[in-house]
């Protein structure tokens, strides 16, 4: 028998233990929940399994690799959508075989004895069996009612009280036969309770259900994790604590290690210690989980409480009923008697007292003496810091909640005059509009008249901005499209670009001491509502007129477009129609599951689109990203552009496109300058805290990740615009994109971030200045270094997150790949020095 694991879900009622890690993952006494379930069967002889993976998948596959290491093998199974429970089992059928097979969920925490539902299955000759207990509260499950002979009469799936009939729940562990994965659907949404159970019993193939006896809890959210500590310590669960046992008068010690602590320090209920933990005299710890690297000073009485790993606790804190997220900080005579839950990477300053029981989101900094008597979801990022590059993004409808966003804007205001108008836009997704409309209500308490643009492309909002003369701003909307649970708010000044460093300090001063400017009820602003079908025509018009239309008609040109399910849809296939380009347009509808996986979605896209057109012999094709700004280009043979390769076409276009007059372009620091360009001055440096005007004199600024700004209509990153410009340059060059591919020559580059604290970028900065001497090398942007005139490494430590940005140059693979050796390992002996 091969066993199945379900691991693929987002754990969003779990947040925020699960900001870093999928649920499967989330300790239970020092191990991912998910290993003890499938020790549990391998102890009854499961040596295969299929794991099941969506969200973070890389994470689970990381720490149990094939599965060697823990005498199984794993096969993993990633699916590209959303196919629902039984769905994404389907995908597995062609490694589970002609066996029967178990299927289980890698959340939850139970002491079942499988070996009852195995033969179970087996003397009932069953098709399909069902594992049933029975709990306190059914409305979180499927309630089922099965007859004398245990086949299953009825289901319903989270009842309200007024409809349970049952005390009885669908506990998500079946035995199945092989032959019903033919009755699910390849391809489709298709869930067990939902779907395949109706469909079976219709059919009248019946469903046994097997009442297993013992302790069985899905980790739903923070609140049932702590209980399952409780139960786990308390004796509930039959729970085996492996390791080393101590006892003591009032306790019992598992440890990973030997440990021999002074006899100050006191052992009460079960204690369980990981690796590497350090306790100072006095300290008192009853029923409580340490993993490891963890220090915890002298005179504590900590109770009842969960610790990750790689924490720092000072002397005399007292903690109950608490969960410590690892890589946190907590200073000594730091108070939470009541509970709180501390997500990873927090600072507690000393004499913090927790007044009752609140959960604390992740990279959070407590003031000395503070009293925390709220759950702390947004606030500090290294400096007081909510703006990266102009965008606030977070957490939707968690960070980024509705009061977020209307205090968000009514900093904003306060930095424009009473009377002001700003346009606002956004995209599809049901969070853009719910965080809209609740900054409008900011705005609108500050005196800032708005245009609201509602479901509108980035670039039709900017142009609308930099082409009137009467706005002073604007904000814009979208679902984050690398990670479908956050959104991002973008804020422009009145030139439509992203507003500066000092404008971000200003109203982020406002947003944390809450200055905001409340006027007269007679002089609230006022909504003007736009379906933005004039602004739309606007910049349709415009686009229209600065794109040499003859000379892509003159080539017959023909492009298929992947609109990626964004906003674009609504106005791209009329500019192009307009034009009288021909062209397929795919995905040109809003798709919430599909934009759920942009990984999944993009791979989908490159392979349909290289059909496309290298089938219909199309001169290109292009994917316009959900964000509007982003492309990647398709040649005419097929061949999807990676972002380098994609840059370097561009330029080779622009190339022959300047053959007359030489043009100014702007790339950033990391930009590969291998290739040279006749009729091109490049210049590259840090993009932060331009002005348009500064801007307009380059005739291209662009980035390395599909973004371009063709200054002549706007000094932004337009997809749509970009794209056309791209069509009547190839048109001139009377070359076919594959031609152009061939000319740009193969060489090594390579993005990767290194794990650096926040507190060793100082240090890494200085360490590479100083292996810089004597090399040809740039600080202007972090710190470059040149080995020949080819081969070059850029450290631009990270200004929001924990880790360095390393950029790669190198004229060959070897050369590349031994300098990026050459530098991680230089970067973890910088860690290790002591100053």
């Amino acid at each position: 028998m091969k066993a199945v694991v379900m691991a693929g879900g987002f754990g969003t009622r779990i947040q925020p233990l699960t900001h870093s890690r999928p649920k499967p993952m989330l300790p239970i006494v020092n191990r991912p929940m998910m290993e003890h379930t499938m020790m549990m069967l391998k102890d009854l002889g499961i040596s295969e399994f299929i794991v099941l993976l969506y969200f973070k998948p890389e994470i689970i596959q990381n720490y149990f690799g094939d599965g060697s290491a823990f005498g199984i093998k794993i096969t993993y199974v990633v699916p590209d959508d959303d196919y629902g429970t039984a769905g994404a089992v389907k995908l597995a059928s062609e490694y589970i075989g002609d066996e029967n097979f178990i299927v289980i969920s890698g959340d939850l925490v139970t002491d079942f004895d499988f070996q009852k539902i195995f033969d179970f299955h087996a003397q009932k000759g069953a098709k399909l069996s069902i594992g049933l207990t029975s709990v306190e509260n059914p409305l979180q499950f499927g309630v089922v009612i099965a007859n004398k002979e245990n086949v299953i009469e009825k289901f319903l799936e989270k009842p309200s009280w007024g409809e349970v009939f049952s005390d009885t729940i669908n506990t998500g562990i079946y035995i199945i036969e092989p032959e019903i994965l033919d009755f699910i659907p390849r391809g489709e949404n298709f869930d067990f309770a939902k779907n395949l159970f109706p469909s079976l019993m219709s059919k009248s193939i019946p469903l046994m259900g097997c009442n297993l006896e013992g302790y069985w809890r899905d980790v739903g959210n923070p609140e049932s994790y702590r209980e399952v500590y409780d139960d786990i310590l308390n004796g509930r669960v039959g729970f085996k604590f492996g390791g080393f046992v101590k006892h003591y008068p009032d306790g019992v010690l598992y440890s990973e290690e030997a440990y021999e602590f002074d006899h100050s320090i006191k052992i009460v209920g079960n204690v369980v210690l990981g690796k590497n933990v350090k306790i100072k005299d006095g300290t008192k710890l009853s029923n409580v989980v340490i993993g490891d690297n963890v220090s915890i000073g002298a005179a504590c009485n900590i109770a009842n409480t969960v610790i990750w790993s790689d924490v720092k606790i000072k002397k005399n804190v007292k903690l109950d009923n608490s969960v410590i997220c690892n890589d946190n900080v907590i200073e000594k005579n730091v108070t939470a008697k009541a509970g709180v839950i501390l997500s990873e990477g927090c600072e507690v300053g000393e004499l913090a007292s927790f007044e009752q029981d609140v959960t604390i989101w992740p990279d959070k900094k407590i003031e000395p003496a503070s009293i925390i008597s709220h759950n702390i979801v947004w606030g500090s990022r290294y400096k007081n810091s909510i703006f990266q590059n102009g965008t606030v993004s977070g957490k939707s409808n968690v960070e980024l909640s509705c009061e977020m966003a209307t205090k968000l804007a009514e900093a904003f205001a306060a930095q424009l005059p009473v009377g002001s108008k700003v346009v606002v836009g956004r995209d599809y997704n049901k969070s853009s509009r719910m965080l809209k409309r609740a900054f409008l209500g900011g705005l609108l308490s500050a005196g800032v008249n708005v245009l609201d643009l509602k479901n509108t492309p980035p670039a039709v909002l900017r142009y609308t901005i930099a082409n009137s003369g009467k706005i002073a701003g604007g904000a814009h909307f979208k679902q984050s499209i690398f990670n479908p649970t956050e959104s991002e708010i973008t804020l422009f000044n009145d030139e439509a670009i992203r507003i500066d460093s000092n404008s971000a300090k200003n109203i982020e001063k406002a947003f944390f001491t809450e200055k905001f400017r409340r006027v007269d009820f007679s002089r609230i602003g006022e909504i003007k509502e736009s379906m933005h079908h004039h602004e739309c025509h606007n910049y349709k018009s415009a686009v229209e007129s600065r794109i040499d239309q003859n000379i892509i008609k003159c080539s017959a040109f023909k492009v298929a477009v992947d609109l990626m399910h964004g906003s674009t849809a609504d106005i791209f296939p009329n500019i192009l129609n307009d034009i009288g380009v021909e062209n397929i347009i795919l995905n040109a509808y809003h798709d919430e599951h599909k934009l759920s996986n942009f990984t999944a979605l993009k791979k989908r896209s490159e392979e349909n689109i290289s059909k496309i057109v290298s089938t219909l012999d199309y001169n290109m094709g292009v994917m316009i990203y959900p964000n509007a700004q982003s492309i990647s280009l398709v040649t005419d043979d097929g061949e999807v552009l990676d972002m380098v390769k994609g840059l370097l076409a561009v330029l080779h276009l622009l190339d022959m496109y300047s053959s007359k007059t030489k043009k100014k372009v702007f790339l950033p620091t990391w930009a590969p300058d291998i290739i040279s360009f006749k009729n091109l001055e490049i210049q590259r440096g840090k993009y932060a805290n331009f002005k348009a005007a500064q801007l307009r004199e380059y005739a291209l600024i662009a980035t390395v990740d599909g973004n371009f700004a063709f200054s002549d209509f706007g000094v932004y990153r337009d997809a749509m615009f970009a794209s056309l410009r791209i069509m009547e340059m190839l048109s001139c060059s009377h070359l076919k994109l594959s031609e152009i591919s061939k000319m740009i020559a193969h060489f090594y580059y390579k993005q990767a971030k290194i794990a650096c604290t926040q507190s060793l970028k100082g240090k890494m900065m200085r360490k590479f200045l100083e292996d810089a001497k004597g090399k040809r090398s740039s600080s202007e942007d972090g710190v470059k270094i040149w080995e020949n005139d080819t081969d070059w490494i850029l450290m631009i430590p990270d200004q929001y997150d924990d880790h360095l940005n390393l950029y790669i140059q190198a004229s060959n693979e070897a050369s590349g790949e031994a300098l990026l050796e050459s530098y991680t390992q230089k970067i973890k002996n910088y860690a290790g020095e002591k100053e």
